[in-house]
């Protein structure tokens, strides 16, 4: 797929993009962004043949072009002179399989003064890459290496030391790192405001406290599936303009430490608990006291929570997003305080909170009239709750899987009424059951329904959690 900006403008083009047509795209005199993903027309002997560079080209992305390599690179970006930012991420200078980051590949950059960004996601990244990374000579402050396989301890300590004016760092799913990394990191980065390092699974507990303690810019943390407990959440604190929180499956972190940081770091917008089994109410209430602007909190699959957790969220008027799949211990009135405090909502997944029923449909009806997508399967809504929930006039996505009490006539009367309807995921039983005029004049006036023949779970979340991080059975303990 092939997306062009210029001028502001976004322009999406679904035919195979090859070297002819590009040439014609290079002649755009404010051509800014250039995305080629996935552009498998192109490769190294065509870009040869371009006769046109563009000199206002800000950010080309190359990722997943299995037939470009650093030849085909530099034909691409030959002339360019405004060049900040380059995505290459599971790109192919060996083979598909193996996509290496190499000195060729890197050395391509080198002419570019203003590069800033560099994202190289999901390739194999050689020694001789990371020396040429670590050469540059233009002001890198973004650095993506997610996924990357061969990056060690030596490898990354080398080159952020080169590069310790980073402002963003992903590290995400890099296996192999360990304390040293972070210890190098946050002693040479100190500048850093966003980290993104999911499942890092060496790098021990005692990692953490260090980013706290030198990172005091940072304002995006992900330690997703990570070792961090309360002693680094408390030293994580100490970052005041903290935005983004992310600390899902984090078994070693409790409400301690989240009370640490609701109460020092007042701008979190997002928050994400998933799964972090050890939060309570006495963590979320900490959050909903001292995080005015929270928009997004996922406290999903947490069987401490209560609707004593809603009703301290209801203090924090900007909420968006609010994901409680799973919880238990939450009912409708709980869901009432959310939706009379956070009349901002707009996205709700209550999945599997099987006490939530009608009686929390009628006040998000009433109250919640900014709500555009609701998951609502497994929980105990009736053909009265879900009509309820159809006079939201912005509502355009809906789950609804497994609600015993749902009716095809209660369903039917439900999907006519909601007029903003975009997306409907339902239970392939009811396929038949509905009347065929009602589903032609919905789909006509723009609704996708995704039919699906899912049984009934009866576990909680069945490895879902695993496929979700990437992790294989073997790899959960």
């Amino acid at each position: 797929m092939c997306f062009i900006q210029f001028n502001g403008a976004c322009f999406a083009s679904l035919s195979r993009i090859t070297e002819k047509s590009l040439n014609s795209v290079l002649q755009l005199q404010h051509l800014e962004d250039l995305v080629l993903e996935g552009c498998h027309g192109i490769d190294d002997d065509g870009l040869s043949t371009l006769d046109q560079s563009c000199k206002s080209l800000k950010m080309l992305n190359l990722s997943n072009c299995q037939n470009v390599t650093h030849t085909g690179l530099s034909s691409l970006i030959n002339g360019t002179e405004q060049l900040q930012q380059i995505i290459l991420a599971y790109g192919s200078s060996v083979s598909p399989k193996l996509p290496k980051v190499t000195s060729d590949l890197v050395k391509c950059l080198n002419a570019y003064s203003k590069l800033q960004s560099i994202k190289l996601d999901g390739c194999t990244v050689t020694w001789s890459g990371i020396k040429a990374m670590a050469s540059l000579h233009s002001p890198v402050k973004e650095l993506s290496l997610s996924k990357c396989l061969g990056l060690t301890d030596d490898g990354l300590s080398f080159l952020v030391q080169s590069h310790k004016d980073l402002r963003k760092l992903d590290i995400t799913c890099c296996r192999k790192i360990t304390y040293t990394s972070i210890d190098i990191i946050t002693n040479s980065c100190t500048s850093l405001t966003s980290l993104r390092m999911e499942s890092c699974s060496l790098v021990p507990k005692e990692a953490f406290v260090l980013i706290g303690a030198r990172c005091s810019f940072l304002e995006e943390l992900d330690a997703t599936d990570n070792e961090i407990d309360d002693e680094g959440l408390k030293s994580i604190s100490r970052c005041s303009k903290l935005s983004i929180l992310k600390l899902g499956i984090c078994s070693n972190i409790s409400d301690e430490g989240l009370a640490k940081v609701g109460s020092s770091c007042s701008m979190l917008k997002e928050v994400d608990l998933y799964r972090s089994v050890a939060i309570s109410d006495a963590g979320i209430a900490a959050i909903g006291d001292g995080c005015p602007a929270l928009e997004m909190i996922n406290i999903a699959y947490n069987d401490k929570i209560t609707d004593n957790s809603l009703v301290s969220l209801s203090k924090c008027r900007m909420l968006k997003a609010l994901e409680i799949r799973g919880c238990l211990g939450v009912s409708s009135i709980g869901l009432l305080a959310i939706a009379v405090g956070c009349k901002q909502l707009t996205v709700l997944d209550i999945k599997k909170c099987f006490n939530i029923n009608d009686n929390g449909m009628l006040p998000l009806a009433q109250f919640s009239q900014n709500l555009k997508q609701i998951n609502l399967s497994y929980c105990s809504v009736t053909d009265v709750g879900l009509v309820a929930l159809a006079s939201i006039s912005r509502l355009q996505n809906m789950t609804i899987l497994h609600l015993a009490g749902l009716t095809p006539n209660g369903l039917a009367a439900a999907l006519l009424a909601c007029r903003a309807l975009t997306k409907v995921k339902l239970h392939a039983s009811f396929r038949p059951l509905l009347p065929q005029s009602i589903l032609g004049y919905m789909e006509a006036h723009g609704c996708v329904f995704h039919w699906r023949d899912k049984a009934f779970q009866k576990e909680m979340d069945p490895k879902g959690w695993k496929l979700h991080f990437g992790r294989s059975s073997s790899e959960v303990p």
